[in-house]
């Protein structure tokens, strides 16, 4: 993620911290870990998506061309032609299984994965707790130091017993409840993700492998209805064909320019 979970509450903190270097960069790395996991699952979200509605409009795009030449004039009057018509029965069935598709994907992979992106809020809200009980703890601290640094009269004494030392001590309960919990859910979480998640992805692999498979299948017996039946020609003779076609529709009188 681009921005710090911790920029939002450190700017007022106390520049001293109850927490040694290798306690932060251990809880930092934690967090680190979370973060690039809630930004992973964000973008693999919307790739979903973006993939569904690409073979979604794929696929109605391929009905329309398959549409327009099941009403071609030519169909009607070219005998050799008639096989096209295969081609509109064909991509209707191949639009039927993409929907099917779809709707698995939706089913196994984008609900499951919205499910599991409505967590992360909480979690920053725990993490946001986390700092600012740490920041409490931290001020009570630099409280008891500074009674400790003062002249010990018995009001000073009586300051840091009753009160500054009371606070401290429900402050670091408070945070080290918090910091403990978070230290220990959070790698759990984390690695949690493969148990969630593989089913999701083998769900969704074989759903494509079915998909797949079915429209391989219609293309195969679609294959031999369009097949030329006279002998192949090169290339070039082709391109001839077409340029020599081309060459005798333009002579026509209704299409010769004034």
């Amino acid at each position: 993620m681009s921005w710090n979970i911790f920029s939002r509450f450190t700017s007022n903190a106390p520049k001293k911290t109850v927490l040694s270097k290798e306690e932060e960069a251990e809880f930092n790395r934690e967090v680190t870990k979370i973060e690039v996991l809630d930004d992973a699952t964000k973008r693999l979200y919307k790739d979903l998506k973006k993939s569904m509605e690409a073979m979604a409009t794929l696929s109605k795009h391929q009905c329309r061309i398959g549409h327009n030449l099941a009403a071609s004039p030519v169909l009607n009057t070219e005998p050799d032609l008639k096989s096209l018509e295969m081609i509109s029965k064909s991509v209707g069935q191949i639009e039927e299984h993409t929907h099917e598709l779809n709707s698995q994907t939706t089913k196994v992979m984008v609900e499951p994965m919205k499910k599991f992106t409505l967590i992360f809020p909480n979690i920053y809200l725990t993490l946001k707790k986390r700092e600012q009980c740490l920041q409490e703890y931290t001020r009570c601290q630099v409280k008891v130091e500074k009674y400790e640094d003062k002249e010990r009269t018995g009001q000073n004494l009586a300051k840091l017993t009753t009160v500054a030392k009371k606070s401290l001590e429900t402050a670091k309960e408070s945070f080290e409840k918090i910091n403990s919990e978070l230290m220990k859910e959070l790698p759990d979480f984390f690695e949690g993700r493969l148990d969630y998640f593989q089913p999701c992805f083998e769900a969704l692999i074989k759903s494509q492998i079915e998909y797949y498979t079915k429209c391989f299948k219609i293309y195969a017996e679609l294959a031999p209805e369009l097949e030329y039946r006279e002998t192949v020609i090169s290339d070039e003779d082709f391109e001839d064909q077409i340029q020599q076609k081309m060459a005798d529709i333009r002579a026509l009188s209704i299409v010769v320019d004034d």
